[in-house]
């Protein structure tokens, strides 16, 4: 085998070995490695953990503030308590009496002492809810 071919060589090299491959098997080959890749890069990003006691909340807008924050526990309350209740997962908040807010898991609640907090955390009003 010659050790000195030029680019231009081997450019044309690759070319007439991709062009010996069917182009659905090609296809198909570049679907499974960019899948693979993108299901392994949203791997990496959710397997760092936040830091303990810090509760990211909604979103990315609390993301990665201390727990001594006052932005970071600013109208959030303890679990079961409070006025206002958001799913983690939702964008719409509901007064703890509504049915909207009983359908969110209990894993998932994020309670609020008001309104305001909870707009201020990144969520809207429910329209379903009355009383909002």
């Amino acid at each position: 085998m010659n050790s000195s071919l030029t680019i231009a060589e081997v450019r044309e090299k690759c070319k007439a070995r991709i062009a010996s491959i069917p182009r659905d098997v090609l296809i198909v080959a570049v679907l499974i490695l960019a899948s693979s890749a993108s299901f392994g890069f949203g791997f990496l990003a959710g397997s760092s953990s936040p830091q303990a006691g810090v509760d990211a909340g909604h979103g990315s807008s609390l993301q990665g503030l201390g727990p001594t924050s006052p932005e970071a526990s600013a109208g959030k309350t303890g679990e079961g308590s409070g006025n206002y209740v958001a799913s983690k997962n939702g964008t719409k908040y509901y007064l703890t009496s509504c049915t909207g807010a009983n359908q969110i898991s209990d894993a998932n609640k994020v309670y609020f002492v008001s309104a305001s907090a909870a707009e201020a955390a990144g969520y809207s009003k429910a329209s379903t809810c009355k009383g909002l």
